[in-house]
């Protein structure tokens, strides 16, 4: 038990549902790798029956990523992709939705090929535009789904703004925070009524387990989702629990080395004659530079960078050997990309070229790695160009 009422970001990160283990002492949470429990007597248990519904690893995870989100509960899925299906199980046949535009490629995949066949209504606006989403509203929309910063365009919602008008509709606000982590994004206390994270990225931070949350500001959003989880089973395992109850530990001094070193990539990928264009929130030069620093209180380790061209991005991502060319983001190495043929692939030249993202653009989720290695690694790369 914590002994002061309201406990530091990473005094809760390390303590909060990561308690000593009641029957041995062991600081760190078993995994409880059990499928049933035993049950003393009919209708008499100790608080678990099946491991579909409960787990104990799992309940430990679910009450610390609540806490770092300020939220009441959380429940935690297979992926990150899970935890936003389990979202729309939540509306029927007919029931609207309003989402940004530019979103990580999976979202829209399936919005557009899988939930639509069931009846359900998408909208596609540019959510750093508040007006736009108000307009885009209707009689039936039930959800207004926000990524920000998005992927990979680094675009910002003003997520308190957007809430005034959810609220005044009665429509759900959910946020994806995955790119800031709770350490520097706050979509809860900033209005909105819901969180998801893909916990494979940030939060787990060590690229070795996928996982995803939906953290909640109301106790009957809590119960809906325990009863997807036991309805539907997409269900996160107890190892892939522990993983990021381990990962989270280190959460704080990881984003505070990602925000750094990302700054200092994305200033010196600002000044090189190879790169065209830098989107980051934490450079002047980005249009909502001050929103960022309202709106976060750091700006994180996610970049995208203009080449110019498809062959300049392949010449360059050949060429890269600190930098590790693979799709995902949020570990402690860095990790570089090619969103047109990688995460964005599934929304087709048109689709892509609606939103602005182009064949020469590369996104960098910059490590913990010493910086001026990474410096180094991207400079001789770009020397390709």
């Amino acid at each position: 038990m914590l002994s002061k009422k309201h406990p530091g970001f990473a005094t809760r990160a390390i303590h909060v549902g990561q308690e000593a283990d009641p029957l041995t002492g062991a600081i760190a949470v078993p995994i409880y790798a059990t499928s049933t429990y035993l049950q003393e007597e009919l209708g008499k248990n100790k608080g678990y029956e099946y491991a579909r519904v409960s787990n104990p690893t799992r309940t430990r995870l679910e009450e610390n990523l609540a806490a770092l989100e300020g939220g009441i509960a959380s429940r935690v899925f297979a992926s990150g992709m899970a935890a936003i299906h389990a979202l729309c199980t939540l509306f029927k046949s007919g029931d609207h939705v309003v989402s940004g535009h530019n979103l990580y490629g999976g979202v829209p995949r399936l919005f557009n090929q899988i939930l639509v066949n069931y009846g359900l209504e998408f909208a596609y606006v540019d959510t750093s535009d508040v007006t736009a989403v108000e307009k885009a509203m209707r009689k039936n929309t039930r959800m207004v789904y926000v990524e920000t910063p998005t992927n990979p365009l680094m675009a910002l919602s003003d997520i308190r703004a957007i809430s005034e008008v959810t609220r005044r509709k009665k429509v759900d606000l959910v946020v994806d925070n995955t790119f800031m982590s709770p350490y520097f994004q706050k979509p809860l206390a900033l209005g909105a009524d819901m969180v998801v994270h893909s916990t494979t990225k940030f939060l787990n931070g060590h690229s070795d387990g996928l996982g995803g949350v939906i953290v909640c500001s109301k106790p009957q959003q809590a119960e809906q989702f325990a009863f997807i989880q036991k309805a539907a089973g997409a269900i996160l395992s107890p190892f892939e629990c522990w993983l990021v109850l381990r990962g989270v530990k280190t959460l704080a001094v990881r984003m505070e080395q990602h925000d750094k070193n990302g700054r200092a990539v994305a200033d010196f990928l600002s000044k090189h004659k190879k790169v065209r264009e830098v989107f980051y929130p934490g450079l002047p030069s980005h249009p909502q530079y001050r929103l960022a620093q309202q709106q976060m209180t750091g700006f994180g380790a996610m970049i995208t960078f203009e080449t110019g061209s498809l062959s300049n991005a392949k010449k360059m991502l050949k060429k890269v050997r600190v930098c590790s060319l693979g799709e995902s983001l949020g570990g402690v190495e860095t990790l570089i990309s090619h969103p047109a043929t990688m995460t964005h692939l599934a929304l087709g030249e048109k689709g892509r070229k609606a939103i602005g993202i182009t064949d020469g653009m590369v996104r960098i989720s910059v490590g913990i790695e010493d910086v001026d290695d990474i410096l180094a690694d991207l400079d001789e790369a770009l020397t390709a160009i």
